[in-house]
């Protein structure tokens, strides 16, 4: 029973033993020194090592060409091409070195280079520590690799992750573009760049701002967020979410975009976008909107696709699927509209329908054309079917001229002459200055003219072949007062900008403002940090063969 009891004791003691042996700091062990001594005057409790000296710690090789070796302490002070090797990963070359064996941390000065396989630092000095494997600098260092030139004034390398960390001024400059950031993180290996308040990145193509950022400096991809714009020489492209690939100079937004066209004084909105540069064309849509500026005037011209391709000068709008428009004294709707900055001429295609003022002008095709040296409306053509009605001021009826095709032209931006041509008819209610009715025109011609003021019909003049009367309101009967074909859609009359959109992409708008509200207390959190980055040396492990049945 005693021997036992000895044993279970002896048992014990020997495993406490060896659980503090094994959290006891391991010795620094010298491998070779061609010369060594001791001198107790000049360095105290100190063994002087020269020439060739190499010592090794738990996984750590230090050569250099002299060293002071304070065994107590197990603590070293390392002099002249000093070089530090942690298995083939990473290297730290300086002139003057220190390393503590007890604390595992390493102290590097004179031209301190650490090198890794994927990327190389130089600074004058470099903190290691071996325990949570990270190296800091607080001196200018520049890191190099295949791709990039980062220059800092204070940076940290994760040596498991292989991540720099930058939380002051830092500069990546690539063949390309050039990165600025005061809180950046950059993965040497993938070369994966993520950015973290005011950013800029500057190419010969165009300047990036962004707040919160991804780029990917290898496959020259990026994903932006937070006030994030680009922009070129004559656009400049904002959204809550920018996608962008330099190498096909494309990029495409989402949520509350706005690309504003500096030089051809237009902005295009939406929630969604995409950019090509090379071939200078835009797509938006979900709620998509442009809007030009003309004569002091903003137009409003909304589908649920619009396309703008070309270059300055030879640019072409094209609006798809219920497009409306909207200008401060005249509006419109239509399936799709064709604008061409060259000949300055807009066609409404697809049951076109245009109010001018309170007047509502029908016909199969209409063509809205401009005047390029000018930059103001010219004219109106409308062909075949052609219908202009207006409300009578005061009373039920209806003003109407109908024809086969109508000629109109602007004056200051607003309609005044105008001609309808070819089996011309007119149903006008006339009335005196002092707006009492006179009588009811009603007449048929090959050809009218109209002069407009303030949007209203001021004189009527009929050519040839007229044929009809002024009638008494009394001798006319209701039947005879409309035209074949009158069609009046003042309900559908649009009053405003905010009218070009149909009620469910209002509804779509509200759903995408509240998200908005409930990510902004994320701004200020950093990206978190991809799966492609993390996995980017992993290897796909081999898929074991199916073994077959025995028979």
């Amino acid at each position: 029973m005693k021997k036992s009891l000895f044993f279970v004791r002896y048992c014990f003691v020997l495993l406490i033993t060896n659980v503090v042996l094994a959290q006891a700091p391991k010795k620094i062990i010298i491998e070779n020194s061609d010369f060594a001594d001791v001198n107790q005057t000049e360095t105290p409790d100190a063994l002087l090592l020269v020439g060739n000296v190499r010592v090794n710690h738990d996984g750590i090789v230090m050569t250099c060409n002299k060293a002071y070796y304070f065994q107590k302490e197990n603590y070293i002070k390392a002099f002249g091409n000093v070089q530090m090797v942690q298995g083939d990963t990473l290297f730290l070359n300086s002139k003057y070195a220190e390393y503590n064996g007890n604390a595992k941390k390493a102290y590097a000065t004179g031209d301190a280079v650490m090198s890794s396989p994927d990327a190389t630092l130089v600074t004058e000095t470099i903190n290691f520590d071996r325990n949570t494997q990270e190296a800091f600098y607080e001196t200018p260092g520049t890191i190099t690799n295949k791709d990039n030139t980062l220059q800092s004034n204070a940076g940290r390398y994760y040596v498991n992750q292989k991540k720099f960390q930058f939380l002051t001024a830092v500069t990546i400059t690539n063949p390309t573009y050039v990165i600025k950031s005061n809180h950046l993180d950059y993965f040497s290996n993938s070369g994966h760049s993520y950015l973290f308040g005011p950013s800029t990145i500057t190419s010969k193509s165009n300047y990036i701002y962004t707040e919160k950022g991804f780029y990917d400096t290898k496959k020259n991809l990026a994903h932006f967020l937070n006030k994030s714009y680009i922009k070129y020489d004559d656009r400049v492209i904002k959204g809550d979410s920018l996608y962008y690939d330099r190498n096909r100079e494309f990029a495409s937004a989402t949520r509350n975009v706005k690309i504003t066209d500096s030089i051809n004084r237009g902005i295009i909105k939406g929630h969604y976008a995409e950019m090509y540069k090379k071939k200078d064309s835009v797509f938006v849509t979900k709620r998509a909107v442009a809007v030009n500026f003309v004569e002091n005037d903003s137009v409003y011209i909304h589908g649920k696709k619009l396309m703008v391709t070309g270059k300055e000068g030879n640019r072409i709008i094209r609006a798809f699927n219920n497009v409306r428009f909207y200008k401060t004294d005249m509006s419109g709707k239509c399936d799709s509209i064709h604008s061409d900055s060259k000949i300055a001429l807009t066609k409404m295609i697809g049951n076109p329908i245009l109010w001018n003022g309170e007047s509502q002008i029908t016909g199969d095709i209409m063509h809205l054309i401009g005047n390029n040296t000018t930059q103001k409306l010219d004219s109106l053509k409308v062909l075949n079917n052609t219908f202009l009605v207006s409300k009578d001021t005061l009373g039920t009826g209806y003003n109407q001229v109908k024809g086969q095709n109508l000629y109109g032209k602007f004056f200051e931006g607003k309609l005044r002459d105008v001609d309808i041509i070819k089996n011309a008819e007119v149903i006008y209610y006339m009335r005196n200055d002092a707006k009492d009715l006179i009588g009811i025109n009603k007449n048929v011609s090959s050809k009218i003219n109209l002069l407009l003021e303030k949007n209203e019909i001021e004189t009527i003049t009929f050519f040839n072949q007229v044929d009809g009367d002024i009638y008494p309101e009394k001798d006319l009967p209701e039947n005879a007062r409309k035209l074949r074909g009158l069609v009046w859609r003042g309900e559908e009359r649009i009053k405003s900008k905010d009218d070009i959109f149909p009620p469910e992409e209002d509804e779509d708008n509200e759903l995408l403002a509240k998200a908005k509200k409930s990510e902004k207390a994320l701004e200020n959190v950093p990206m978190k940090i991809r799966k492609e980055t993390l996995n980017y040396d992993k290897k796909k492990s081999p898929q074991n063969p199916k073994k077959g049945k025995v028979k």
